[in-house]
């Protein structure tokens, strides 16, 4: 199992289809506050569909009460301006995955909390920005899944 952080997320319609993703590869979701609409938004539950009994959700007041959960784990932050690919990590279950906001990315003291070979990021062309978050989430869970054969998967 896998844990995907979203740090303030700003877009619900992207959380929701991260709510699809989770239930459906299980990996368990963690929403840093404070987020940009509320668990019972419309376009994040149309999103999730029906998933969201079958995701396990949590969500924390901050990074630092997340990041104590986390303690002894392996955290790795996406972030465009790092300089390891994702595509060069062994990932291992238990591993957690943290995203920044749609419109700003992680800060600065989010990201000097994670050690400099685990800031990773997704390749894309020159001179481009970022992904959608919803997706960069699932290129990274089920890259993730894969190495480890889609335990738990049918």
């Amino acid at each position: 199992m896998f844990h995907i952080v979203l740090f303030q997320p700003e877009i619900p319609p992207n959380t929701g289809n991260i709510i699809r993703l989770c239930a459906n590869t299980g990996a368990h979701l963690h929403l840093i506050e404070p987020l940009g609409f509320t668990l019972e938004d419309r376009q994040l539950r149309r999103a999730g569909l029906d998933y969201h009994e079958y995701a396990t959700l949590q969500t924390h007041p901050s990074w630092d009460d997340c990041h104590r959960q986390f303690a002894g784990q392996r955290i790795f932050a996406l972030s465009s301006k790092a300089d390891t690919s994702f595509s060069h990590q062994n990932f291992i279950p238990g591993d957690v995955f943290v995203f920044g906001p749609e419109t700003r990315g992680l800060p600065k003291d989010v990201l000097n909390t994670v050690p400099t070979e685990q800031r990773i990021r997704l390749p894309m062309r020159p001179n481009n920005r970022s992904l959608n978050l919803s997706n960069s989430v699932a290129i990274v869970i089920y890259e993730a899944w894969r190495q480890n054969n889609y335990a738990g998967g049918a």
